[in-house]
């Protein structure tokens, strides 16, 4: 499962990764994204968050492990402060 980004903004913390790997049947969590970095959401962005794999018997049970192990993850993403433009003094927003 690609980790989507939810919202956009600086991402500070992650939390629950260990959690999310004692559900049954996932292999692997891979947090891509480095804290303290500005990251999108689509369809802005072009990244994720990371990803979640897990083996089973059935598609079912694979669904149902990426859901959980999802649903256990937490990201602290803190919305970016504007900035102004060093020449036209113009104050920039990245996207929301």
């Amino acid at each position: 499962m690609m980790i989507p980004v939810p919202t956009s903004g600086v991402l500070e913390s992650v939390h629950g990764v260990e959690d999310a790997q004692h559900v049954q049947f996932i292999t692997e969590i891979a947090i891509t994204a480095r804290v303290r970095d500005t990251i999108f959401a689509w369809p802005e962005g072009s990244s994720y968050l990371g990803f979640i794999f897990a083996k089973a018997e059935t598609a079912r049970d694979v669904e149902n492990a990426l859901r959980s192990a999802h649903s256990k993850l937490r990201f602290n993403i803190n919305a970016p402060l504007p900035v102004e433009h060093p020449v036209t003094g113009k104050i920039l927003r990245p996207p929301s």
